[in-house]
């Protein structure tokens, strides 16, 4: 990014954090590395672009905003929340920037993880590696909000070169262990019970018509206003002839199950590591 060019305006809209719950969308991968699904202009005069970028257990889905001449920024989205994140924020930020937003493995329109194959902190990390790799992207810049601005975090100290600055919008770079250690043992327990549960079940994902999916979704996301529960719903769910189910890997809980908790001595390590230049947004 330009030394004056990046600024948020002073009433961003991202007010979100949970996001949306979850059913199984079927994995699939392309072909190529990166296959772009379709472009059109959005209502602000940039280029949205629907990507689709191969991984080992399927693909990771993401949509893309402007040049992809121009300088790189990749979106990370919240906890069990999507790409349509930023579709209210981008348009406010300077147009000479190429603003990927990636759907984390099992939410949005990615591919759910391969059975067996549980969530985890790190490998979120490791997706931003690889998608970074797919994009062919060396060094670019990261705008995390809230969990993705922990993945963001832990991923600019351990490929420090590769990123150029950090934004993070309602996060941390990392989680502290602080009042957590006791805990930290049984999350990783009802982690690794639940996601053998959710395997073993032959539950079918539930559907429900539009009306009562956004509603269920207010209810549990009372911070969040109608307008941004439907862009999240928009991407987060598939609509078959019945009604809508949710997309997210029923195997994702809550997510204290899949940080990963460092010390204080770890995070000023971690820190000093960092070469980007950090932005923190409350």
């Amino acid at each position: 990014m330009g030394e004056a060019t990046w600024a948020l305006p002073s009433a961003h809209p991202l007010t979100w954090d949970r996001g949306v719950g979850g059913a199984r969308r079927p994995p699939g991968g392309s072909k190529s590395c990166v296959r772009s699904l379709w472009s059109r202009p959005s209502h602000t005069g940039g280029l949205i672009s629907e990507l689709k970028l191969a991984m080992p257990w399927g693909h990771i889905a993401a949509k893309a905003w402007g040049s992809h001449k121009s300088p790189p920024v990749l979106c990370l989205h919240g906890w069990l929340d999507n790409a349509n994140s930023f579709d209210r924020l981008i348009p406010l930020l300077p147009k000479d920037f190429y603003y990927v937003a990636m759907d984390f493995g099992g939410h949005g329109l990615s591919s759910h993880y391969s059975p067996g194959f549980p969530y985890d902190h790190q490998n979120f990390v490791s997706e931003v590696r690889r998608v970074a790799a797919a994009l062919k992207w060396n060094r670019f810049s990261l705008l995390g909000h809230s969990f993705g601005g922990t993945v963001g975090g832990m991923f600019s100290c351990i490929f420090p070169e590769m990123v150029d600055k950090l934004v993070l919008l309602e996060s941390s770079p990392f989680i502290l262990e602080t009042n957590e250690l006791e805990n930290m043992l049984t999350y990783k327990r009802k982690a690794i019970e639940h996601m053998l549960q959710v395997e073993a079940s032959k539950k079918p994902s539930q559907v429900v018509s539009p009306e009562e999916m956004l509603q269920g979704f207010l209810k549990n996301n009372s911070h969040v206003g109608e307008e941004c529960g439907k862009l999240l719903l928009q991407r987060g769910t598939t609509q078959v002839a019945t009604g809508l189910f949710l997309n997210r890997d029923r195997r994702i809980t809550r997510p204290e199950y899949y940080f990963n908790f460092i010390s204080r001595e770890l995070f000023v390590h971690s820190i000093r590591k960092l070469q980007a230049r950090v932005l923190f947004i409350k």
